[in-house]
């Protein structure tokens, strides 16, 4: 089955149009015809090989939203739906995280099978030296069409745009799954670092959780929008790094804090800002980090932790969450030609909040180098 998408075929090189194989969906997969396509950080770090385990050619893409072209006869979902895939596609569904519902946490041999990218742990990495999925790369959704497993897509509520979607199968559920996790209510005060696709999404989230936001941001700049997404307060970091008295005033003061920074960063200022027994929780980083002082951890019995995306479960929790409450990321439409500018600005930070591919562009491709790879 002919897919077209947009790949690269290495670390250095641009995005280009190519052509691939995809098998014909099985009797319980879907094929989805791809609409919108969120654009990620993740994309950008995977592209580049930043986390050193990038297949290529790398077609990105895990903020999908299409409409269903052919489904099982089981009736989960039928032609014509609009759903929704994520950062997985599938998971080994036996071992204690994914019987737990975690999918994100797949303990399995391969771990979960990422929608591009192949599985987490592959072959040559793996315990077992195999394969469990036999695809040791699979391609996202800057494409034409998936093929997904039906336990791994989720439905898209009447109450959402498709475009709009996009970035909570990612972002939101990102940030929503600690939000829920961490049992963050009503009243509570919440700090959200970074303002990016995640921190905005988090700030949206907390607010219609019934928190009070701080949102803690190097850029003076996001002041005005920190505030029109919700935040009651707005903390330039620089500026409360440098005048003690301020950073002093917010010690011990928050119920919890979720860090959104897609890159290594110093975490140690907002660890004095918890509570006894509150929560640091560290989102958007998949680096080695800078030491933590376990002193101010230690002597409030603070904790400093991780999340990964969101299971499946949560994924549609968060999809029908934003629904109810009227809450839609905020995003830009792109043609897919305009990618590698695209990946350039959310890279600098010049990008507010999310860019989101209008798929149908795919048809009036006209850039060089197109190929054709059979997968």
């Amino acid at each position: 089955m002919s897919t077209t998408g947009y790949a690269a075929k290495h670390s250095y090189s641009r995005l280009k149009p190519i052509t691939i194989e995809r098998e014909e969906p099985k009797a319980d997969e879907v094929l989805i015809d791809v609409l919108y396509c969120g654009v990620c950080h993740s994309d950008i770090h995977q592209v580049k090989n930043e986390w050193s385990n990038t297949v290529y050619p790398c077609m990105p893409g895990h903020e999908v939203v299409g409409r269903v072209a052919r489904a099982p006869e089981s009736g989960k979902f039928k032609v014509g739906d609009i759903v929704g895939v994520g950062c997985m596609i599938d998971s080994c569904r036996s071992c204690e995280p994914c019987r737990d519902g975690l999918e994100q946490y797949c303990e399995g041999p391969n771990s979960w099978l990422a929608t591009y990218n192949g599985p987490m742990i592959p072959s040559k990495k793996a315990k077992t030296g195999t394969n469990m999925y036999g695809r040791d790369n699979t391609f996202g959704g800057y494409s034409s069409n998936l093929v997904v497993h039906e336990d791994f897509v989720l439905k898209i509520p009447d109450g959402l745009s498709p475009e709009a979607a996009a970035p909570i199968l990612c972002a939101g559920v990102t940030t929503f799954s600690p939000l829920r996790h961490w049992q963050v209510k009503a009243g509570d005060r919440v700090g959200v670092v970074g303002l990016g696709g995640l921190g905005h999404m988090a700030v949206k989230l907390a607010r219609a959780l019934g928190a009070e936001v701080t949102v803690f941001t190097t850029s003076s700049e996001k002041e005005e929008d920190a505030r029109k997404l919700g935040a009651s307060h707005v903390a330039i970091e620089k500026e409360v790094q440098a005048k003690q008295e301020e950073l002093a005033a917010l010690a011990g003061s928050f119920d919890f804090i979720i860090s959104t920074v897609p890159e290594k960063h110093d975490i140690n200022a907002f660890i004095a800002l918890l509570k006894r027994e509150k929560s640091l929780v560290i989102v958007g980083a998949l680096e080695p980090m800078a030491p933590v002082d376990n002193q101010a951890v230690a002597f409030h019995r603070r904790n400093v932790s991780g999340s990964l995306i969101g299971s499946i479960k949560e994924t549609q929790e968060v999809l029908d969450f934003c629904a109810q409450h009227g809450i839609a990321p905020e995003i830009e439409i792109i043609p897919i030609q305009q990618i590698n500018d695209a990946m350039k600005k959310v890279e600098s930070g010049e990008v507010h909040f999310r860019y989101v591919i209008d798929m149908a562009s795919l048809e009036n491709s006209d850039d060089e180098g197109s190929e054709k790879t059979n997968v």
